[in-house]
């Protein structure tokens, strides 16, 4: 499969051509993965919902495999203080959201968010659209390859905490492992990493790519981590 999109007027195109060995894996499970395979909040089927989309990029680093997250700011309104893959809501210049546009938003929030390079990344997939009920957010995961990596940092402080990779083998670890537990009742998949706590949608897409990809390793799920971990 590959669509075009771009950012600053430059064409970006889907490809599996050219990827490193270890992420063949990561590639098998976003080709077959199904929505509910991935969360049981689905988008709306009359097309409530605002359109949105996060890049979820894979970099190699001095310990192998790493992603890029970043930790929201603390002053926001939504989702303060936490860690999340680059992202934000379609654009109407970014274009169709059944097409190019999450392509170009996940490229266009990454940039704005990080300050990294598009042109050093490459494109190799998309997951299923998501539903996040509490901001009735439809979110698609778009898949990257961090072929040319560029510097990262926080661009703007009223948005961004800061900016961080997170090697697999440490997301991998069961030590870091854990279940958080909403004050709804919700249950979901935690990473203690970086000092940080990775919960809710972006632990959930992360914990699934794990399992897919066949990464996962044995985990305590009975091992409970408060939302206010460091309070």
């Amino acid at each position: 499969m590959t669509r075009t999109s771009d950012t600053q007027g430059g064409a970006v195109t889907i490809s599996k051509e050219g990827l490193p060995d270890w992420l063949d894996p990561v590639v098998r499970a976003v080709e077959t993965v199904q929505p509910l395979q991935l969360s049981r909040f689905l988008p709306p089927a009359d097309g409530a919902g605002r359109q949105s989309a996060v890049l979820v990029l894979f970099g190699e680093g001095e310990r192998g495999p790493e992603l890029l997250l970043m930790e929201r700011a603390s002053s926001l309104r939504s989702h303060a203080g936490q860690p999340s893959f680059p992202g934000g809501a379609l654009d109407p210049e970014d274009g169709d959201p059944k097409t190019d546009g999450p392509l170009r938003a996940a490229l266009r929030e990454a940039e704005e968010e990080t300050g990294l390079d598009p042109s050093g990344v490459q494109l190799f997939g998309v997951l299923p659209r998501l539903y996040i009920p509490v901001s009735g957010f439809v979110v698609t995961p778009v898949m990257g390859w961090w072929r040319e990596p560029s510097p990262v940092g926080v661009v703007d402080p009223n948005e961004t905490a800061r900016v961080f990779t997170v090697p697999v083998a440490d997301l991998t670890n069961p030590d870091n492992r854990a279940t958080t537990v909403h004050p709804s009742g919700h249950r979901g998949p935690a990473f203690l990493v970086e000092s940080a706590l990775v919960w809710g949608f972006t632990a959930g897409i992360i914990d699934r790519l794990l399992h897919y990809s066949g990464w996962e390793r044995p985990w305590d799920r009975g091992k409970q981590v408060p939302l206010d971990w460091r309070s």
